[in-house]
């Protein structure tokens, strides 16, 4: 009953124009929620946010999380009651190029949105959405639980490690009274239709299919915990539902796939080659002295399991045979909203 409980209820998201804000605002306004975005524009043309339908039928502010005094004039007149923070600098190279930005959007973002909440009485729920790689890497075989050290090793990754304590002082400074429930929700690796960002590998797939070129894949031994954007995005909902209900249920929640959908980019590239068929194939691309990137990285999803009853619903080869889907209906001009709320019914229908 999660979509039912957002009815009528208001709702801030930052990073609306982003892959999986789109998504997200998508799912909130079809359940009848008062959305409202705050984001700088889409950055990637196409971008989802413009396919997915949502012109008129949410509030969307362009802005920085860096410019505290415009996101806190979006925020009065919102007045929410849920924040749903997804606004980020998300690529790792990236973050290599421009550490400055990366920290400033991912840390002093993340300052600004909790500053928001702690100057107004209205919001009973905020959620910070961060990463799997926040935590300290040791390549192990086995999935970071929640108490592990946090300490990402490069600069995207440690910034959002400095989010997650961010989140956490905030927490114990200025809401211990239980007034705002405060959670942070630690995600894989999301694949699905219309992610269009540089520097992603089904996004990288997708753009070699259209230039009719070879896909190169760069890191192709890296293991991943790779999920269908619809899993992370309904977990955060849940996550926001249970602790505006109970604020005893906040706290630091990872959302991955099973044991078994974690798996190597080589074998994801393989998967996407087998359901978008007619013998496409890869190459292997392995950059010697690239930017560091962890080779191993897996999430121990227990607690979220034991204390809501989640679970995954998509195993890696349904989450790419959707993902394929998508995008042939994108490729052939179709109806992108129409085939958003297709995939968003067949997955609430297995959340049954």
């Amino acid at each position: 009953m999660t979509l039912e409980f957002y009815k009528g209820k208001r709702v801030f998201v930052t990073g609306h124009t982003g892959f999986k804000g789109a998504w997200l605002c998508r799912i909130l306004v079809n359940a009848g929620a008062v959305v409202t975005g705050y984001a700088l524009p889409a950055p990637t043309e196409p971008n989802l946010f413009a396919l997915a339908g949502l012109e008129g039928r949410m509030t969307s502010v362009m802005g920085d999380v860096r410019d505290f005094d415009a996101l806190f004039a979006a925020f009065q007149a919102a007045r929410p009651e849920i924040v749903l923070h997804l606004a980020a600098q998300p690529i790792v190279r990236d973050s290599y190029k421009d550490p400055a930005y990366t920290y400033a959007t991912n840390v002093m973002g993340t300052v600004n949105i909790l500053e928001c909440v702690r100057r107004t009485d209205c919001v009973r729920s905020f959620l910070n959405v961060t990463t799997d790689k926040v935590y300290q890497n040791n390549e192990w075989v086995w999935g970071y639980r929640e108490e592990e050290p946090l300490d990402g090793y490069d600069p995207y990754s440690n910034s959002k490690s400095c989010s997650e304590l961010v989140t956490h002082s905030y927490k114990a400074s200025f809401f211990a009274d239980g007034r705002t429930a405060i959670s942070t929700a630690r995600a894989g690796n999301v694949i699905g239709g219309g992610d269009f960002a540089h520097d992603r590998i089904i996004p990288d797939c997708v753009r070699a299919i259209q230039a009719g070129q070879s896909i190169t894949v760069r890191n192709p031994h890296s293991t991943r915990p790779y999920q269908h954007v619809l899993e992370p995005l309904f977990a955060y909902l849940l996550i926001a539902r249970r602790q505006y209900e109970d604020p005893a249920f906040s706290g630091w929640y990872n959302v991955g796939p099973d044991e078994c959908d974690c798996v190597t980019t080589g074998e994801l590239v393989d998967l996407f080659c087998e359901k978008w068929g007619g013998g496409l194939t890869w190459e292997d691309r392995s950059e010697a002295g690239a930017p560091h990137e962890a080779n191993f990285l897996k999430l121990d999803c227990s607690k979220l399991k034991a204390a809501a009853g989640w679970k995954p619903r998509w195993h890696i080869g349904e989450a790419i045979e959707k993902t394929v889907e998508w995008t042939r209906v994108w490729l052939d001009h179709g109806d992108i909203p129409g085939e958003m709320d297709r995939e968003i019914a067949e997955y609430r229908e297995e959340e049954r």
